[in-house]
């Protein structure tokens, strides 16, 4: 199930589904320690003696029995410009709804929701009195990641309940506004034992409206807090509900007494504060452009922001559901991946987080000048199927574009920024020996040695790779020439050029008038040519080895674009032909695999860069529209979607696929610039409007269509 709502400090990150559960809690690090192993956490709510859970409980369970009820009307969507819910809940049998604020706050380690509950009830309905409300939150803790040896109990002095283990400790608290001041402490708790002994969860105890008040237990452990409150006729009253979160009992403690001192009502108008002032009311790169676009525009900034740890990692995505099927997930920082985020960063004009990603890859590079596959937010390395060993002999378990985009990224940031201090420390080993090992890692002919696909499933020289590594290349060059290293520019030059050189002679296919995705090498050192059409052959004008307008390129992404279009009502651009991750087509439908945001976006950006009037950008901004119309309602992406449903695939949000929206939204922006026009192409009233796909399809003297 995809993640409604992600709300991160850089610390401590809760996940939301689409039943308005809370599923995911990572602290100390954005993406590490998954504290609810991907479980729900219940939220149910009594009045006038019906009782009923707002949110899922357990897959497919009976509404009312740990399932939600149907009977509640839910929008669950972002505040503007600021990582806080604004959430309507309405049951309007009871006449009744719930509005809620959910924020991660953004100096402490709490979560909390500020509630106003609303009595709708129409005066005629002879009800004149006040209606007592009780709402019921469920926790089902798996700290570091299991329920073995988990411990809850009640807390006297502050009523509150607490889970722990080790050095992680979780105080659950709510709160009543009375007047203008705030009293803390739950009405009602009970904890208990669940998924042990063939016992369900303490949730159950909740259902008549009563909690029993067990004070402690051991184990595998789950917990339910009430918070009692008394809604006048037409009126409305207002709670809190909150989970402090710390490394021991007496840090936790401070961190609710500072939320007592503050109130639910500081932190949440700090935090929506801070993140409108992070995101900018108004931007240069926003001029003229859609509404809508500029929404999921900003939004996708916030996406990128929200999934960066302060220590420096930007994860993929932090939607547990992943391991469900995999047995493992995509929150990692991925070097490429967190390269491309902090381009789409330091386009959009922010400096110090995309510093912050350097320094952590920095930290992490081998001695000898290269990235492993992919590490956990606190730096340690992650877990991985890439070999060390491969055909008889050692390998390096390394996609090398990791490596090289690092490098191009960097430069991006010193030519924005011109952040001369910043890059002294690190130039001499994230440059410097990063381009050494790029030149050396190449064979007699210049060309790269083999690692693994930016899609992680093959080990073979890549086109995408190759257009990473020139770029990485390049960059190191200018830096070196920055710097007075003049020789190594020269020689990181020439290194690029043969690569170049290299790429034109073995990755082009005359036959089929188009560049090859990769080189396959076989146990006795002999190429072949790999032809299955991929769309991430767009590394090889993406990062500048050639010219968009290049004729050959102009073939290859004609082709791509034929060849890798989803032929669905959906429509959108597949990965490769015949991509097997996730697909879910129906027997009988041919089409090349699911849509991706990435990929489509990434044609977008071809036409975007080979414009050369404003009517050119007109493809470019069917792309967009196409991409802001799939996203989820509230702005979030997808990794990939279903070809016939929209429904979103794998991981949800994927940072990479918001950064990639950045990137696009930019370019588009800086081509109308350059040509003085208006983005009317973008127009809210075409975002639905079906592509035409043939006049999508650029023709070019020689190109195979």
């Amino acid at each position: 199930m995809p993640r409604y709502l992600a709300l991160s400090n850089g610390r401590l990150l809760v996940n939301f589904d689409r039943q308005y559960c809370l599923r995911d809690l990572y602290w100390p690090h954005v993406g590490q320690e998954n504290h609810t192993e991907g479980d729900r956490f219940r939220f149910g709510v009594y009045c006038d003696g019906q009782f009923s859970w707002v949110a899922e409980g357990v897959p497919n369970a009976e509404p009312g029995v740990g399932g939600p009820d149907p009977s509640w009307d839910k929008q669950i969507r972002y505040g503007d410009d600021a990582i806080i819910s604004d959430v309507i809940l309405r049951r309007r049998d009871l006449g009744l709804a719930l509005v809620c604020r959910d924020v991660v706050d953004v100096h402490e380690n709490v979560y909390l929701r500020r509630l106003e509950v609303i009595d709708e009830r129409p005066p005629s309905s002879g009800d004149v009195g006040p209606r007592n409300v009780r709402l019921f939150f469920a926790q089902d803790f798996h700290i570091y990641g299991t329920s073995i040896g988990d411990t809850a109990y009640y807390e006297p002095d502050c009523r509150a309940v607490v889970h722990y283990k080790g050095k992680r400790w979780f105080l659950i608290d709510t709160a009543k506004k009375q007047g203008d001041q705030w009293v803390h402490g739950v009405d009602q708790w009970s904890v208990g034992q669940s998924e042990a002994k063939g016992k369900e969860g303490t949730w159950r105890d909740a259902q008549d409206g009563e909690l029993s008040g067990q004070p402690t237990a051991q184990g595998s452990v789950d917990s339910v807090v009430a918070l009692h409150l008394e809604v006048p006729p037409g009126g409305r009253a207002v709670g809190c509900y909150s989970i402090s979160v710390a490394g021991d009992r007496p840090s936790v403690m401070a961190v609710r007494q500072v939320l007592c001192e503050n109130s639910p009502d500081v932190l949440v108008d700090r935090t929506r504060s801070y993140w409108e002032l992070w995101v900018g009311r108004e931007r240069p790169e926003e001029i003229d452009l859609p509404a809508k676009i500029t929404t999921l525009y900003r939004r996708s900034l916030l996406v990128i922001r929200g999934h960066m740890d302060d220590a420096g990692g930007i994860v993929a995505a932090t939607d547990y559901d992943t391991a469900r099927t995999a047995h493992d997930t995509y929150a990692y920082v991925w070097p490429r991946d967190g390269a491309l985020a902090a381009a789409a960063l330091i386009r959009a004009g922010y400096e110090e987080a995309p510093e912050r990603f350097f320094a952590f890859c920095h930290s992490v590079l081998t001695p000898e000048g290269y990235l492993l596959h992919k590490f956990n937010p606190d730096g340690s390395l992650a877990s991985t199927w890439e070999s060390w060993y491969h055909q008889g002999q050692k390998v390096l378990p390394i996609q090398e574009d990791e490596t090289a985009l690092v490098v191009w990224a960097l430069r991006l940031l010193f030519e924005r920024f011109h952040s001369v201090e910043f890059i002294k420390p690190l130039h001499p080993k994230l440059v410097f020996q990063t381009a050494d090992w790029m030149v050396d890692y190449t064979d007699d002919e210049g060309m790269v040695q083999p690692s693994w696909s930016v899609w992680e499933e093959q080990r073979a020289i890549h086109a995408w790779t190759a257009g990473a590594v020139w770029a990485g290349l390049q960059a190191a060059a200018r830096f070196a020439n920055d710097l007075g290293q003049h020789d190594s520019a020269s020689r990181y030059r020439q290194a690029a050029q043969r690569l170049k050189e290299a790429v034109v002679r073995t990755m082009w296919d005359q036959e089929e008038n188009r560049f090859v995705r990769a080189l396959e090498i076989d146990e006795g050192g002999n190429r072949s040519m790999d032809k299955k059409l991929d769309s991430a052959l767009a590394g090889l004008w993406y990062f500048g080895m050639f010219d968009p307008a290049d004729p050959r390129i102009e073939s290859t992404m004609n082709l791509i674009r034929q060849r890798l279009w989803v032929h669905s009502p959906v429509g959108g651009l597949a990965r490769y032909e015949n991509d097997q991750y996730y697909k879910v087509v129906p027997e009988g439908q041919q089409i090349p695999g699911n849509p991706w945001f990435v990929c489509t976006l990434w044609l977008a950006q071809w036409y975007i860069r080979k414009a050369q009037t404003a009517a050119d950008l007109e493809p470019a901004a069917d792309l967009i529209r196409w991409a802001a119309s799939r996203a989820l309602p509230n702005g979030l992406m997808a990794e990939q979607i279903h070809p016939f449903t929209d429904e979103p695939l794998s991981a949800c949000p994927l940072t990479w696929s918001h950064s990639t929206f950045v990137l696009a939204v930019h370019e588009y922006m800086t081509k109308c610039r350059e040509f003085q026009c208006s983005a009317h192409y973008l127009d809210d009233e075409n975002t639905d409007q079906p592509l035409d796909q043939e006049a999508l399809i650029t023709t070019t003297e020689g190109a195979v269509l």
